[in-house]
């Protein structure tokens, strides 16, 4: 089970991974996981949502690589990411982990 946590940022959820070691911006960095995205899994998801605008929401993931512990990073995908977006696409191709494990 993954669990969700609610922020009032995406920088206050951003913060917190980075102090867990998840340095890596995947966003940027995602080579790796067109080459083999079953080697990384989501252990954290952490979701923003806008007061004005369902276009202000945002969901921050934690992924960390199963064969590389110390492989970690961050994924943010925005309100689109619902949709038949790239970040969904990319998103479906990860296993999801629960936090516990960590």
């Amino acid at each position: 089970m993954i669990h969700t946590y609610n922020y009032a940022s995406v920088s206050e959820a951003l913060q917190e991974l980075k102090e867990l070691g998840f340095s890596v911006d995947f966003n940027i960095n995602n080579k790796e996981f067109e080459t083999n995205p079953h080697d990384f899994e989501i252990v954290h998801v952490y979701r923003y949502e806008g007061d004005s605008s369902p276009d202000d929401e945002a969901t921050v993931y934690g992924i960390r690589s199963k064969s590389r512990a110390s492989r970690k990073g961050v994924f943010v995908s925005g309100y689109a990411a619902n949709s038949e977006s790239a970040s969904a696409r990319f998103l479906i191709g990860l296993s999801m982990k629960s936090r516990k494990s960590l």
